[in-house]
């Protein structure tokens, strides 16, 4: 894997919205309406953004898998984090969301434990490649990278046959958040 760069943003989009287009979890936030496709690549395009500012943003070798990762102890209010936040609201979540986003970030982090974390946000492949082992390779370098930083990996999923994926890969749940959907907690346990 290697960190993606402004020039990689339309790419990282693409894959992580072909991977999510009906993910229960990212379209909790999005209205179901004619702007559908141009409001869930905005969420993307915010979370690669929140990301590039406080996290990594790494995309495979062969260019068909990426992943989001934020550092939460990382994060700060800053005039860009809040242009970023502005635009997420008005070409995507709509004000009407606020609410809604603001309460499930924050049962999430509710959960997280108070020491740094690697919180993986987003894993995709592209659909016609997956199967191939490229997101097992690009976790696989994400818990090496996470390990070589001291940080214990955590994620959120919403589909249920990810978990046992996860699963062979180290994680467990502990715990749920019951929204209109259940959000699984995981976390590695190496």
């Amino acid at each position: 894997m290697v960190e993606a760069t402004i020039e990689d943003k339309k790419l990282v989009v693409e894959i992580l919205f072909r991977s999510f287009e009906d993910n229960m979890s990212v379209n909790y936030l999005i209205p179901h309406d004619s702007k559908r496709t141009l409001r869930l690549r905005e969420l993307i395009a915010y979370s690669l953004e929140m990301c590039r500012l406080w996290g990594k943003v790494v995309i495979s070798e062969n260019r068909k898998a990426c992943a989001l990762v934020i550092f939460p102890d990382r994060k700060r209010t800053t005039l860009r984090s809040l242009l970023i936040m502005g635009r997420l609201i008005l070409k995507s979540i709509g004000f009407w969301n606020i609410r809604k986003a603001l309460s499930r970030e924050n049962q999430v982090y509710a959960h997280h434990p108070r020491i740094p974390i690697y919180h993986l946000w987003f894993v995709g492949v592209l659909p016609e490649h997956q199967g191939e082992g490229i997101g097992s390779k690009i976790l696989e370098e994400i818990m090496k990278d996470a390990a070589e930083m001291g940080r214990p990996v955590y994620l959120e999923t919403s589909t249920h046959k990810n978990i046992p994926w996860y699963q062979k890969h180290g994680f467990s749940i502990y715990g749920k958040i019951q929204l209109s959907y259940t959000l699984f907690l995981m976390r590695s346990d190496k």
